[in-house]
């Protein structure tokens, strides 16, 4: 019996060494020195060097002037500890008042044209950082008169920050909302309301 642990107690703990350990900082080493910034969360910062967020991760954003996110099944909204879907049915009464209620939402400042699904539906992960184009087409002239500035300066600065699909077919056409929310800050400055 004792001839069949050693053998086995060693083989544990060695590739318990390898796997468990040697493997994990090796991968993690190599991560950090050829993709430094996404090894970091892919992390955002302001000019004054302060993380406002990740191009990984969406977060609530509710202002008039600037583009907002799908809605979100995750805990309070964007709340990454609590990453999920809804999974609701598509009959589930719970459901159709909240997909009503975005479409509501929507149809206050943009009253005509079709509402593509990410407006209203949750992502999977419920942290989805990005939309379609169509979506942030809907919220271009409501961002332009909240900005004082034309829709086509708007547009522009979607257009800056819309990504195509990866190799031309993995994925969809998508526009980061936190980058296109910082750009439009950066070009085109919210003024202070009057008192």
């Amino acid at each position: 019996m004792l001839n069949q642990a050693r053998p086995a107690i060693a083989s544990m703990l060695l590739f318990s060494a390898i796997l468990g350990g040697a493997y994990p900082a090796l991968v993690t080493a190599a991560g950090g020195a050829l993709f430094p910034q996404q090894a970091e969360g892919s992390l955002v910062r302001n000019s004054e060097g302060v993380v406002v967020g990740s191009k990984l991760i969406g977060q609530v954003t509710t202002g008039p002037g600037y583009l907002w996110p799908r809605p979100s099944a995750a805990g309070d909204g964007y709340n990454a500890a609590g990453s999920s879907g809804s999974n609701l049915g598509p009959l589930n009464p719970v459901l159709i008042e909240r997909v009503a209620a975005e479409v509501a939402a929507i149809r206050s400042y943009a009253p005509v044209g079709a509402i593509p699904p990410d407006a209203v539906t949750t992502s999977g992960s419920g942290l989805d950082p990005e939309i379609t184009p169509e979506f942030a087409a809907l919220q271009v002239d409501r961002i332009a008169a909240a900005r004082g500035i034309e829709p086509s300066e708007v547009e522009a600065v979607v257009a800056e920050n819309t990504a195509a699909p990866i190799l031309g077919f993995i994925g969809q056409t998508r526009v980061n909302v936190l980058m296109t929310n910082l750009a439009l800050d950066s070009a085109y400055p919210l003024q202070p309301a009057a008192e």
